[in-house]
């Protein structure tokens, strides 16, 4: 797999942007956190992380592992249209209000840049909070396209009780634990051309945007 042409995604609020450009994408708890940031995602999901230990097994259940504490890391996906998405753009559990899908971008890294960038990082094939879920360290990534289910990750349809498995499979994670620079940032995904026009007024080169309503609900 060529790292240099797989990548991984995390959304934010079109508001968060002008901060992210200046200084990328940062840990709630860095030096450089935006004091202005607009939430959008799960506060339930997210103070659960904050508190989980997952063990780092590379998928060998009866190996020693060691833990590591999911709030110490920033999660991206590999994939888009996400099922927290889903909730995002239509509210409820803990989300308590919709977002638009023009009000939310997806911010795109070359694995390869973080893997040469990040001191620390893990990917999974499935929900970092999911049982069911192991943890790969950095000795792993020669095995990542086998560890992820990449057909799980691209699918469109992951509801129902009998796509519980498809569900968690396609929320796989790459976790950083340091501040993601702007310049790891390569590409930026919008809802319409209302919010490219947004983008574009905050100084990202319109070849940087691709307007892609496939990847919301």
């Amino acid at each position: 797999m060529d790292l240099t042409k797989t990548f991984v995604y995390r959304i934010t609020h079109i508001d968060n942007i002008s901060h992210v450009l200046r200084y990328g994408i940062t840990h709630r708890n860095s030096p450089n956190s935006n004091p202005d940031y607009r939430a959008i995602g799960d506060a339930s999901l997210i103070d659960t992380r904050s508190h989980r230990h997952v063990r780092v097994n590379n998928g060998r259940i009866n190996s020693p592992h060691r833990t590591i504490l999911l709030g110490d890391f920033i999660p991206f996906y590999f994939g888009v249209r996400m099922p927290m998405l889903y909730v995002i753009q239509r509210g409820g559990n803990f989300v308590p209000e919709a977002v638009t899908p023009s009000e939310i971008v997806y911010m795109a890294c070359p694995i390869s840049m973080l893997v040469e960038r990040q001191s620390e990082y893990y990917y999974t094939n499935g929900h970092a909070t999911e049982s069911c879920t192991s943890i790969f360290d950095s000795s792993c990534m020669d095995d990542l396209a086998t560890n992820v289910d990449w057909s799980a990750v691209r699918t469109r349809y992951w509801g129902g009780s009998d796509n519980l498995m498809v569900k968690a499979r396609k929320q796989a994670e790459f976790l950083v634990r340091d501040d993601v620079s702007p310049e790891c940032i390569t590409s930026f995904a919008c809802y319409d051309r209302t919010a490219k026009r947004k983008l574009i007024r905050m100084g990202i080169d319109e070849s940087r945007i691709k307007v892609f309503p496939e990847a919301y609900y």
